[in-house]
């Protein structure tokens, strides 16, 4: 287990809490976001699904620039300044802006929406898991000792979240935009030491530049991690979006459903910040490649159960489980990419060949999604997107490369330090 010395303690309690205030801040609103499409603004499944792929579509273009100047400006703040006063601002857009807009002109708020989330959300928590993930190489730390504070984060702020949608949607969006102020007061308070930017081996010393991404296009590599991407993460994610609205009909109410929503949310988030903090260990024994198939496994066996409950204890015992993927997940992409793509790309990598990636399931799987639900009903669906996603994970077996292991290590020892007996 790795310990912090006090010179790396206060930068890695400032990031943590920062991580943390992040996550808490797009929880309080973000994390019952389908259940205010539904409940609040009226929309039905169809359109749900058409808001998440138009997102997913601002997402996938924002998310490579975002990548491409995280990678420009190494491990300068400016970008994440940005993102925190754009979060900032969510009250007033979702009151204000988004919702009247919605209402009144809808393609145009869902245009509009989908900007402004991916500015502050879609691409923005991309660029500050990747700033984190860097942080926590420069100082020989596990990222997921950092990221783990985030599930914190969003666990704390789900187990009110329920209850303050309930009473108004306004109360969760005005908790987000004062979260958003402290928190960029924390990042200003977040700085590095002089020493890890001048001796390390994660900020490359040549910058990228624009050939770069596409000599990283031309990488086999990075197709076939995209390809794992748009068989596993793909169906995990696209079933979560309306995975709400799933849940709540289990219940008798639908503020019953809302609140029990918020509760296991919390639960989920727990479970992932416990996760945060072991499977780092886990990974690193067997390798990203064998965590990243794990995680397929779980992804396909969850969500077949949820198309196969039938009450409300059943779909409760399996909503938690997200939250062991979301580590298994992250954890192993970070130290995939890592391990077999340049320094000098890495965030670009990150935020174009995982979380943009991740988001044309948005724009592709979505709105089939959408129509599924409506025309078969969720649990059939579900259960096909738990078969694809088997399937895929199958394939990535052979199609993912080899990755280094602690296990393998100790394998391979006693090979090098023995030499053979002469008779």
């Amino acid at each position: 287990m790795m310990r912090s010395s006090p010179v790396t303690r206060t930068p890695q309690i400032k990031m943590s809490v920062f991580i943390f205030l992040y996550f808490f801040t797009w929880s309080s609103s973000f994390g019952l976001y389908a259940l205010w499409l539904s409940q609040k603004v009226g929309l039905d499944s169809m359109t749900i699904g058409t808001v998440f792929a138009i997102n997913g579509v601002f997402a996938v273009i924002l998310k490579p620039v975002y990548g491409y100047i995280m990678d420009k400006i190494g491990m300068s703040k400016w970008l994440l300044y940005f993102v925190c006063a754009t979060s900032a601002l969510m009250a007033p857009f979702f009151a204000f802006v988004y919702q009247p807009l919605l209402l009144t002109h809808t393609l145009v708020g869902i245009t509009v929406g989908a900007l402004y989330l991916s500015l502050g959300w879609y691409a923005g928590v991309a660029a500050a898991e990747s700033y984190a993930d860097r942080f926590s190489r420069l100082y020989g730390l596990e990222f997921g000792r950092i990221r783990m504070w985030g599930s914190l984060g969003w666990a704390l702020a789900a187990s009110v979240s329920g209850i303050l949608f309930n009473y108004s949607p306004l109360a969760n969006f005005t908790v987000s935009s004062v979260s958003s102020l402290i928190m960029l007061l924390v990042l200003i308070g977040v700085k590095i030491n002089d020493q890890q930017l001048r001796h390390n081996n994660v900020i490359a010393d040549n910058k990228i530049v624009f050939a770069d991404v596409m000599l990283l296009m031309r990488n086999k590599k990075f197709w076939m991690f995209s390809l794992y991407v748009a068989g596993v993460a793909w169906m995990m994610f696209v079933a979560e979006q309306q995975f709400p609205r799933y849940f709540v009909s289990f219940f008798d109410t639908k503020e019953q459903g809302n609140a029990w929503y918020g509760y296991l949310g919390t639960l989920q988030a727990g479970i992932e910040f416990l996760m945060m903090m072991f499977i780092p260990a886990v990974v690193n024994y067997y390798g990203a490649k064998k965590g990243l198939l794990l995680c397929g496994i779980v992804v396909g066996v969850r969500l077949i159960a949820s198309g196969l409950a039938n009450d409300p204890i059943i779909i409760a015992a399996i909503k938690p489980f997200y939250g062991v993927e979301i580590a298994l997940l992250l954890i192993s992409v970070f130290k995939y990419i890592a391990e077999h793509f340049d320094k000098k790309v890495n965030a670009t990598m990150y935020l174009l060949g995982y979380q943009a990636m991740v988001y044309v399931g948005s724009v592709v799987v979505a709105p089939t999604a959408g129509y599924f639900y409506q025309k078969i009903g969720f649990e059939k669906t579900f259960l096909m997107m738990g078969c694809c996603a088997l399937f895929f994970t199958f394939i990535s077996a052979f199609t993912l490369s080899r990755s280094k292991s602690k296990k393998s290590e100790q394998y391979s020892q006693p090979e090098t330090l023995q030499s053979p007996v002469k008779l």
